[in-house]
């Protein structure tokens, strides 16, 4: 398998000077499972580097297949999705998983952005892709790129958000952005869906003091996703969606917080790596 990061940020895109290093687009994450396919984790703003880059290739002629996993629907992990060219290609085939009630209603999310207010091709149907859109029964195991996958709600603020375990020949990969634990950290739940992953991409967007000053944004501290790592045995802990207000500078100091806490809290063998746009991690 083969992670690649196209936008690490959280809340909205913060392009700038003191963000060149960690990057500034929201959230996307593309993963290339053993088998062939690809696997899209949430279409925040990345995602227009990620299309554009997949446009010389199978996508550019009408013959690409991908599966997008939304782990919500807040703007920061949508507002991409307009601007993901491949979509635009007909011929192009594509699954989108997300949390809804329905299927209908998660559409309706997506169509929600791109009303006439919003956006001008104002609706999916103007796209030349083959879209199916499914909303996800939590608990329930489904097959995507060859690669079993399952999800579960964390606490997000009012509406929660999906984590996802996507399995392949033995090998798993866990996402956990936009986590609010609470002050009992990760429930069990969360901690089996990450148990003895290879790599766990985790929602870091606060140091430990501005975690618990803006509890109630529903988001996780490095602290946080040190417990969630070590609860769950992985291997590697990618920090991940920082705060638009942190600048690189800001992402180093977290970086090496959390390598302190790792060491501190019984993970000196969990390997720590910051989340940075435009790299890519082989499993």
């Amino acid at each position: 398998m083969q992670l690649a990061f196209w936008g690490v940020r959280g809340s909205i895109p913060a392009p700038g000077p003191a963000t060149v290093r960690y990057g500034g687009n929201t959230s996307c994450v593309s993963l290339r499972p053993s088998g062939g396919g690809l696997i899209v984790l949430d279409c925040g703003t990345g995602a227009r580097n990620l299309g554009m880059s997949l446009i010389d290739g199978p996508f550019g002629e009408g013959r690409g297949e991908a599966s997008i996993l939304l782990s919500h629907a807040h703007w920061d992990h949508i507002q991409g999705f307009p601007f993901f060219v491949p979509l635009y290609q007909p011929g192009n085939r594509f699954q989108i998983f997300g949390g809804a009630q329905s299927s209908a209603m998660l559409e309706g999310i997506l169509e929600g952005q791109m009303a006439p207010q919003y956006f001008p091709v104002q609706t999916l149907k103007n796209m030349g892709a083959s879209i199916e859109i499914a909303a996800i029964r939590e608990g329930e195991p489904f097959q995507v790129a060859g690669c079993t996958v399952r999800a579960r709600t964390n606490p997000h603020g009012r509406a929660g958000a999906l984590a996802f375990r996507i399995e392949d020949r033995g090998r798993a990969v866990a996402y956990a952005s936009d986590a609010g634990y609470g002050p009992g950290g990760p429930p069990a739940a969360s901690i089996e869906l990450y148990r003895g992953a290879e790599v766990l991409i985790h929602d870091s967007t606060y140091t430990p003091e501005d975690g618990r000053r803006y509890a109630n944004r529903g988001f996780s501290s490095v602290e946080d996703a040190v417990a969630a790592a070590v609860a769950g045995a992985v291997k590697r802990l990618v920090l991940f969606h920082y705060d638009q207000d942190y600048s690189d500078a800001d992402v180093d100091a977290l970086c090496a917080r959390g390598r302190r806490l790792l060491d501190q809290r019984g993970g000196g063998s969990i390997e720590l790596v910051a989340a940075v746009e435009g790299a890519t991690l082989a499993l």
